[in-house]
């Protein structure tokens, strides 16, 4: 059963039958789309109608964030676990590696792609990477990058292009695209890459990873007002019984 959150409707799965439930996609015959939104995600929802209905779209929509977590709380069904997209991703990356499905990574700045490309196959030597290509296109490059990822003939394309950007690039190119699974996984590259340290253990168990990012990333403070006004508005939602 799905949890809804301001709207936003959510599978709420744990993260392994998150992982199997994408990993089936690959015996379709049509594309699936997996998004991973967080409280940021939601309140850009509340203004932004067609980001709405991009999300609604998705065949799986994860709960990335311990917000949308506590929210839920509020609400039934309760959701079960936060579902880290990186961790989806990496665990997709792990299943591709045994069954030989091929993979091309999509976003970030130029070599961090290929950088990222390149860790993962050091941990994954099987692993099949068809392509890869940075995020700094414009929109009149999208005929070409498309074609360069049917040619690869990737059954799932990692699309890092920030939020709502890759949503709303997935969402329109989807039918053009033959691969079978179309993620967006945010700033995943540059935390494969090496690039970008993730947040230590303790803070990922307890669901803080925002908190550490904030301590090493002060200027972060205006962004992370957002995740406030989630808050509270989920709050004022309740108390209305609008939730």
């Amino acid at each position: 059963m799905k949890a809804t959150i301001l709207g936003v409707s959510f599978d709420n799965l744990s993260p392994e039958k998150a992982a199997v439930k994408a990993f089936s996609f690959l015996n379709g015959n049509s594309v699936h789309v997996v998004f991973t939104p967080n409280p940021e995600m939601v309140m850009l929802a509340q203004k932004d109608a067609e980001f709405a209905a991009t999300l609604s779209s998705a065949e799986l929509v994860i709960p990335d964030g311990i917000g949308i977590v506590w929210a839920s709380q509020l609400t039934k069904p309760k959701i079960k676990k936060r579902v880290p997209g990186i961790e989806l991703m990496t665990d997709l990356l792990e299943r591709v590696a045994k069954s030989g499905h091929g993979v091309y990574f999509l976003g970030a700045a130029p070599d961090v792609a290929e950088a990222a490309a390149e860790k993962v196959v050091e941990k994954h030597p099987a692993l099949n990477i068809c392509g890869f290509y940075h995020g700094y296109f414009k929109d009149n490059e999208d005929a070409v990058i498309i074609d360069k990822i049917n040619a690869s003939g990737a059954d799932i394309v990692f699309v890092g292009l920030g939020f709502p950007r890759q949503e709303k690039w997935i969402m329109k190119h989807r039918d053009k695209i033959n691969a079978k699974i179309l993620m967006g996984v945010g700033g995943s590259f540059d935390v494969l890459s090496g690039r970008l340290r993730r947040a230590p253990k303790f803070f990922q168990k307890i669901g803080m990873e925002w908190l550490y990012r904030l301590l090493r990333q002060p200027s972060r403070i205006l962004r992370q007002t957002v995740l406030l006004k989630f808050v509270l508005l989920v709050i004022y939602k309740k108390i209305r019984g609008e939730l």
